[in-house]
């Protein structure tokens, strides 16, 4: 298994589970030290340098990797908040670049190696920001949005080749990129509160999402999004004020 953006947060996480599920691990990351600290720590890794932009880049590092691997877990990605209206176009160009045109690369490279090798299973870290706006994070949405349509779209054209491609969904996790937004308290309580399971996800939960569809209990899944969020993506009526009395709740007047 080649595991993306895997030097910290739900990559890191990721490898680790599946170095104690006996797979070699290719940890790989844009910063070597990350990618080298975490590899080393594993029974069966190998620390993997490359941006995920970089199609030759991705060549060396499955070459370094030795063989094709039997899962490739799209982890990598980056964000840049602010409010559209004022968003640089340099900050555009790098969330899309990262989050959705380094994917396409890493799966096209890797698919070729999987299809060669008989198949495989892709897994894509799409978003709940894909799936419901998010104020300040809209290159961010339409980057995880676009990846689960892209998901799609490689699970027709590439299901013939033996490989599946589904993607996870987090919500809000308490690890890797979003840490630091849970270091402010009142934003951590707001949206504990907010989840109908009554806490933040862990990077071990999107562990186990991305466990269950690389492995064969999940093997006749293919092309779907697996939303790991407590139900918050679909508690929007829930955090509207609730009359205090539902008697007249329902009534008509065409009697």
């Amino acid at each position: 298994m080649i595991v993306t953006g895997a030097g910290a947060g739900i990559g890191e996480s990721i490898a680790r589970r599946a170095d104690d599920a006996g797979y070699k691990v290719g940890v790989l990351d844009v910063n070597n030290e990350a990618a080298e600290e975490v590899a080393s720590s594993l029974a069966n890794g190998v620390a993997l340098h490359a941006s995920t932009t970089d199609p030759g880049q991705i060549e060396q590092a499955l070459d370094m990797f030795g063989e094709a691997p039997d899962a490739l877990v799209n982890n990598a990605g980056i964000v840049r908040f602010g409010p559209l209206i004022n968003l640089s176009i340099d900050d555009w160009r790098s969330v899309l670049e990262v989050n959705l045109s380094g994917v396409f690369i890493c799966s096209q490279v890797v698919a070729g190696r999987m299809r060669e090798n008989g198949g495989g299973s892709i897994v894509n870290m799409t978003s709940i920001a894909g799936i419901q706006p998010n104020v300040n994070g809209g290159s961010y949405g339409a980057a995880k949005a676009g990846l689960h349509l892209l998901t799609r779209q490689m699970s027709v054209e590439w299901g013939e080749f033996g490989i599946r491609v589904n993607s996870v969904a987090p919500g809000f996790i308490d690890g890797g990129m979003s840490a630091p937004i849970f270091q402010d308290l009142e934003i951590r309580s707001t949206r504990e509160e907010r989840v109908p399971s009554g806490r933040l996800g862990t990077v071990e939960d999107i562990a186990s999402a991305v466990m269950f569809l690389c492995s064969e209990e999940g093997a006749y899944i293919n092309g779907n999004q697996l939303v790991v969020d407590g139900s918050v993506t679909n508690s929007l009526m829930a955090s509207f004020p609730r009359p205090k009395s539902v008697d007249s709740v329902g009534g008509g007047d065409s009697q």
